[in-house]
Order: structure tokens, then C-alpha cells, then sequence
């Protein structure tokens, strides 16, 4: 009898006949499961004889003993032995697939092969390999046991991407604008103890990246606030009272009995504080409370730029909106968050990665000469200039009808990469506090074009009688159609996965109603309230494969609306049929516009302009390369954006002298502003000597101190990140690098 047994990794163990005889039962109650007893029987008799083949042998490979169960049985039963067959392949192949996981796994958890998928993910720390190889695991968990079959296949096949494919089994949710009007106010619950309401500004901005840290755990994507200058009005109140009674009983030495009947939150123009036998006590309050604020602001900014609270030492992804609060306290607000942009974080004054500031532009506030806040918009075209931030949104943006002008929880505002909050079908209207993208797909649209072609090619030659291009593209907006409709299905998959979970997995977002209209019972009563969001890439490219020109050309804008109305048109639908919030996104893809790309050339090789470079044009924008005036650009993109109702940009890009220039950048961000473009960004160069920290357009070796070591920070998406020769993707490098500069 057969001694040893040598496994595939060359491993020597003690041959286990009862093995043999295990495999050939399941084999035969595989084929006959109603003859179980005499399947017992038989699998006895043949392992006999197996085991007598054995017998001359002291030492056989695995595979050979296998080999000899296949031809033993062959001779019993053909069907039984194609049922041994077949399960042999299956372990085969499970094999082969757990050996990939494995060295996929190793070339993670080494960092041997660094894609830079995050550009805020440090894919090198110790926590960016365990976070990259968690993710390797978990998306392969999520596509073979989370999904349907079309689900999965779609995400496959380059034809519709889901997104954060990584969080689909935990159930969790994309981004999020948070309540801090009611979580100052109230104080919260943590997983340890519980946090007193905010008693004065530098606690509530404290407690602003704490929060901000909190929620940025209980999802996948970015948090935001929605409109930090109005909801920091009853903390600059409170400390500036403080002051004012410290500047009482040391200015003015009033009675202990005058003071305690100044109230705790004391607004700037109160009669009393300014009145003339207190005014020094009120100078003293205002340049206390205004060193406060300053310091509170810059305390945020450091804060969350180095909380790093997810794995690869991400930070949270960070949005502030503000500038329409006209009241003094508001103003102060604004003004410090500007200022303190403009001066930069740490000793070289470095521009802030996070949070991403977002100035609302509104006209009777902020946008003309003589409206209460135009100083400040003025100042934060400085900061723009300088420090790529603030980013602008579009307060009268017309598709955010039904907002309440009094109510600033309704003004339009993004979460930093475009994310927006439209009307809630549900009853909260144009309320954006506590809602969010709940999750969402990606439409590959080169992919289904460049199906469509191919098909049509191969009929134009095999039949010779037609060359119609309009047939081509019927074919597409079928195709299209088909595919958005089952990126509503993928969505609606996804989203009853996520009602499924525990409001245990979420305890800080749900038990302070952080996500609104949670019924305390059925986390569906939450989510329903955000955004289902159905997104899109690569317009140009499409346009090119059907019809040689992107949307640049009279014909190829009018396909373009083609399809971006019907993908509005199937989302309206979406929401009233299923009383769902389904939106039209469109999606920023820092990793999809390479990773896209990669799988397109491989099936489809190199097509000039197409797939002649490593990245797919991000959603509707003109292709980075196409020389035209800022103002060319903007209005081609403004043509599209008012299809999206869940969240878009347009940007431009333009040289670093316009610091120089702030006219031009306000003429610019105005016209962007008029032409309804709901998010806008400005780009200009922002490249730092990492020696002595001058920041301008710099070339090889920084002008000043001729340091080689030059920070060049980029926009990725919406937001920054560090530099983008090492933090990008190689298709965000290679699009950043063929950037054009809109003169």
C-alpha cells in the first residue's frame, strides 16, 4: 500500500484512503442521489481497487492518485466518472482563483505594484496595505455573492461600473451633508461618552472636525457642511459675550449685578454693547472674539489636515460652503475661513488639502459692487488665485428651484467633488442638511458605443446595403437605454442591501439623526431621503467613435443633448416610479477614467482619438487637450450640466499670473455664474518649494532658493490633493499633464 502522498506545493503527508472513498460517494450521489446505500456499496468496492493500483507505490503525487480514480471509474461508470470529472475541474479552478487572490494579495500587502487609486490614500503606509488588501478581498466577496448576475457582469464587461465596489457587502453609504446646526446646538453621542452643546466658537469648530471625523467612519465618501457661516452665528454670539463681560469688569469696572444680566449670546449690533459708556468693553469683546475666531478657523484647517482617520492614512474628505450670511457674525466667518486660506498651514504656509471651500455666490449678496457680501467674494477670488480654493456654487443655479432664500439649509451647496442633494421626492424638498448620495454606477459609454460600431460594421460588410449613421447611433440610444435601465436596477440592488443593515452598523449617524428623517425602527426611513445617482463617462470619446467629432462640433452637441436628455428623462422616471431620488451624475472617476480605459484598449486597441492616450474624458467636459477661451468653455459645458441633477463641475484652467489679475478671474467666475452652471473651479498652477516654500508656476528649480524639490499641487476632481506626480493614477497624470491652459 502507498505510504505518502506529495501535495502540489511538493508537501509530503500520510496517504488517508478514506479520502479516496469520500470522493467517489459524492461523485455517484451526485448521479444517483435516490441509491444512496448501494452508492455507499459501490464507492467501497471501486476505492478496493484504487487503493490495489496503489499498492506497488511508496511515494505518489496527488495528482496522479486523481488520475487513477478518473480511469478506474471509467471502467465502472462513465457518467459517475464525468460527475468526478467535473468536480475535479471545479476544485481545479477554485484553486487556481485562491492562488491569484493570494498573489494579488502579496503584491498589496508589499506595495509592489502602486496604482494610486486614491489620490488621498498613501498606498505605501502600513495602513494603505492593509486597507488596498482588504478592498482586493472584499470586492471579490462583493461581486460573486452580493450581486445578480447582470450586476456583476455589467461591472465586468467595462460597461457599468460600481462604485466603492469595496463597501458593498458592510451595506454603507457614499457622502454625506451633515446637521451641524442641530449637532452643536444639541451635543451628540459618541460609541464612549457623550459631548455637551458648543458654549463658544473655538469649541464649536473643535467639534466641527470631530464630527466630521465621526460621520467620515460610517461611510465610504465625503461629508460636508452646507453652510458653516450661518450655523457659526450662535457660538461667535456666545464668546463674544464672554468677552464683553470680562471687558466689562476690566474696562469699565461695571457692578457685578450689570453684567449677569448681559445675555450669553450677544450679537455684535446688541443696543447695549454699543452703547458709548461700554465701548471699550465692546472693543475689547470684538478683537478677543475676533483673535477666537481666527484661531478657531486655523485650528480647523490644520485639524482636517491631519486627522487621518481611514485606512492608508486617509484623511476625511472635507466640504465647508459658505458666503451669503450677511450679518456681522456671519461675515466675520467667512472672512477669517478666506484669510485663512490664503495664509496656508504649517511652517511653509502650504494650501490647505482639505476642506474644500466652496464660496456660494448669490445675486443681491455677493456677485455685483454694493451688494452686503461683494468684499468678500472679492476677497475670495484672492484665495482662488492663490490657493485653488474656494471652488463656487451656484446659488441661483435654476435647477434648485423651490429653495427658500430665509432658510439656508435649502441654498444650493456640493460636497466638494460635485455631489449635490436635489429636490427630495420624499418631503424634504430642497432641504440638504442630512442627506446625501446614497450610492452610486457609472454608465462606460465608449464601451457600449464601440459595441454598437462593431456590430455595425460587420452587417455593413457582410450585407453592403446600408452605410447609414443615423442607424448607428439608433442602435447606441438603444443600447444606452437598455443600460441606464439596468443601472437603476444595480442602484435599486444596492440600495435594499443597505436598508437591510443594522442601525448598530452605524451608531453615531443614526442614533443623532446626522442622516435625517431616521423613524428610530427602519433605516430605510432615512435613506430614502438622498440620492441614487446614475453616472456617466466618457462623452467625447462616444461622441468620436459615432460620429468623428466630440461636442466641441454643432453635430456633435446635438447628439450630446441626445443623450444626456435621455439619461434625465429615464432618472425622472426612476423617481416618480419608485418614489426614489435617482439622479443624474455626473461622476468625477479618478480611478475609473484610467482603469476604464485600460480594459477598453485591451478588448478594442488603440483607436485615434479614442484610446489613443490612458484616460477616458471625465462625463460631459471638453477634453482637457482643446485649445479655447475660458468663456468657449464654459459655454459648451453649460449646455450639459442641466441635465445633472446630482452633482457636477466645470472648471477652467488658466495661467498663475491671474493673482495678478483679479478682474479677469471675477469677469470669469461671474460668467460662469450667469451661464447657470451650477459648481465652478478655477485651476491655476500651485507648485511649492518644499525648502523655502514659494509657491507660484515654478519649472525645474524654485527661483528663489534653487531648491529642485517642487510640490505640484493639482486638482483631481472637485477637490486637491498632494502632489499629482505621486499621488495621481498614470491616466490623472497624463490628463493633468495634457491639461491646456483656457487663456
Amino acid at each position: 500500500m502507498c505510504k505518502i502522498v506529495i501535495k502540489r506545493d511538493g508537501t509530503k503527508v500520510k496517504f488517508e484512503r478514506a479520502k479516496i472513498g469520500k470522493a467517489i460517494l459524492k461523485a455517484y450521489n451526485e448521479v444517483y442521489p435516490n441509491t444512496l446505500d448501494i452508492n455507499a456499496e459501490l464507492a467501497s468496492d471501486i476505492c478496493t481497487d484504487v487503493c490495489r493500483k496503489l499498492e506497488a507505490m511508496s511515494e505518489i503525487l496527488v495528482e496522479d492518485i486523481q488520475d487513477i480514480v478518473e480511469t478506474t471509474l471509467m471502467d465502472y461508470d462513465k457518467n459517475v466518472a464525468k460527475a468526478y470529472i467535473k468536480y475535479r475541474y471545479k476544485r481545479a479552478m477554485a484553486r487556481n482563483e485562491y492562488k491569484e487572490l493570494m498573489e494579488a494579495v502579496k503584491e498589496k500587502v508589499s506595495a509592489e505594484n502602486v496604482q494610486n487609486q486614491n489620490a488621498n490614500v498613501d498606498e505605501h503606509s502600513f495602513g494603505g496595505r492593509i486597507g488596498e488588501t482588504a478592498d482586493l478581498v472584499m470586492k471579490r466577496y462583493a461581486l460573486e455573492y452580493c450581486m445578480s448576475d447582470m450586476a456583476r457582469n455589467n461591472h465586468i464587461n467595462n460597461e457599468i461600473y460600481i462604485h466603492d465596489l469595496s463597501h458593498y457587502a458592510v451595506g454603507d453609504h457614499n457622502c454625506l451633508t451633515i446637521p451641524f446646526d442641530d449637532l452643536l446646538a444639541n451635543g451628540f453621542n459618541t460609541r464612549q461618552t457623550d459631548v455637551r452643546p458648543a458654549q463658544s466658537i473655538s469649541t464649536a469648530f473643535q467639534l466641527v472636525a470631530v464630527i466630521f471625523q465621526l460621520q467620515s467612519l460610517q461611510q465610504f465618501g465625503g461629508v460636508s457642511a452646507s453652510h458653516l457661516d450661518w450655523t457659526m452665528i450662535p457660538y461667535v454670539r456666545k464668546s463674544f459675550s464672554k468677552h464683553f463681560k470680562d471687558g466689562l469688569k476690566y474696562c469699565c469696572e461695571s457692578s457685578e449685578d450689570y453684567i449677569n444680566r448681559v445675555p450669553n449670546e450677544l450679537s455684535f449690533d446688541d443696543m447695549e454693547a454699543n452703547d458709548k459708556r461700554n465701548k471699550k468693553a465692546y472693543q475689547y469683546a470684538m478683537d478677543m472674539t475676533t483673535k477666537e475666531v481666527y484661531q478657531a478657523v486655523e485650528g480647523m484647517y490644520h485639524n482636517l489636515n491631519t486627522l487621518q482617520s481611514r485606512s492608508g492614512n486617509q484623511l476625511p474628505f472635507t466640504s465647508v460652503n459658505y458666503g451669503t450670511c450677511t450679518l456681522p457674525e456671519g461675515r466675520l466667518i467667512i472672512k477669517a475661513l478666506l484669510e485663512v486660506s490664503i495664509n496656508g498651514i504649517g511652517k511653509l504656509h502650504k494650501t490647505s488639502i482639505f476642506p474644500c471651500g466652496i464660496f456660494q455666490c448669490m445675486k443681491g449678496v455677493n456677485r455685483r459692487e454694493g451688494e452686503p457680501n461683494y468684499d468678500l467674494f472679492k476677497l475670495a477670488l484672492k484665495s482662488t488665485a492663490q490657493k485653488l480654493y474656494p471652488n463656487y456654487a451656484n446659488c441661483d443655479w435654476s435647477g434648485n428651484k423651490g429653495y427658500d432664500k430665509n432658510d439656508p439649509k435649502t441654498l444650493f451647496s456640493t460636497m466638494g467633488c460635485r455631489t449635490a442633494n436635489g429636490y427630495d421626492i420624499n418631503g424634504f424638498g430642497q432641504l440638504k442638511d442630512g442627506r446625501g448620495n446614497i450610492c452610486p454606477v457609472t454608465i462606460i459609454m465608449p464601451t457600449l458605443a464601440m459595441k454598437c460600431k462593431t456590430d455595425y460594421d460587420m452587417d455593413v460588410k457582410e450585407h453592403h446595403s446600408f452605410d447609414d449613421t443615423n442607424i448607428l447611433i439608433s442602435r447606441f440610444m438603444h443600447l444606452l437605454d437598455v443600460k441606464i435601465q439596468e443601472a437603476a436596477a444595480m442602484l435599486l440592488e444596492r440600495f435594499e442591501w443597505i436598508c437591510s443593515q443594522n442601525p448598530k452598523s452605524a451608531k453615531f449617524m443614526y442614533e443623532n439623526n446626522v442622516m435625517a428623517g431616521y423613524d428610530g425602527k427602519n433605516i430605510r426611513s432615512a435613506l430614502k431621503h438622498g440620492t441614487l445617482a446614475i453616472g456617466q463617462i466618457g462623452l467625447a470619446e462616444t461622441l468620436q467613435i459615432l460620429i468623428g467629432c466630440d461636442h466641441t462640433a454643432e453635430a456633435g452637441m446635438e447628439l450630446a443633448k441626445r443623450i444626456e436628455s435621455l439619461f434625465r428623462d429615464r432618472c425622472d422616471e426612476f423617481k416618480n416610479k419608485y418614489k426614489l431620488n435617482f439622479g443624474v451624475y455626473l461622476t468625477p472617476a479618478e480611478t475609473l477614467c484610467y482603469t476604464s480605459m485600460q480594459k477598453f484598449k485591451d478588448k478594442y486597441g488603440i483607436i485615434p482619438n479614442v484610446s489613443d492616450k490612458d484616460f477616458f474624458t471625465n462625463s460631459i467636459h471638453v477634453p482637457v487637450w482643446t485649445n479655447m477661451t475660458p468663456f468657449e468653455k464654459i459655454d459648451i459645458e453649460s449646455q450639459l450640466t442641466g441635465y445633472s441633477n446630482a452633482g457636477c463641475i466645470t472648471y477652467v484652467e488658466l495661467e498663475g499670473t491671474v493673482k495678478n489679475n483679479l478682474e479677469s478671474l471675477e469677469t470669469i467666475v461671474n460668467y460662469a455664474m450667469d451661464k447657470d452652471i451650477p459648481y465652478f473651479a478655477i485651476n491655476v498652477p500651485n507648485d511649492m518649494c518644499t525648502n523655502c516654500g514659494y509657491t507660484d508656476e515654478i519649472n525645474d528649480k524654485c527661483p528663489m532658493c534653487n531648491c529642485p524639490n517642487i510640490r505640484r499641487l493639482r486638482r483631481v476632481t472637485g477637490y486637491l490633493t498632494g502632489d499629482y506626480k505621486s499621488a495621481f493614477n498614470k491616466g490623472k497624470q497624463q490628463e493633468v499633464e495634457m491639461r491646456v491652459k483656457h487663456a
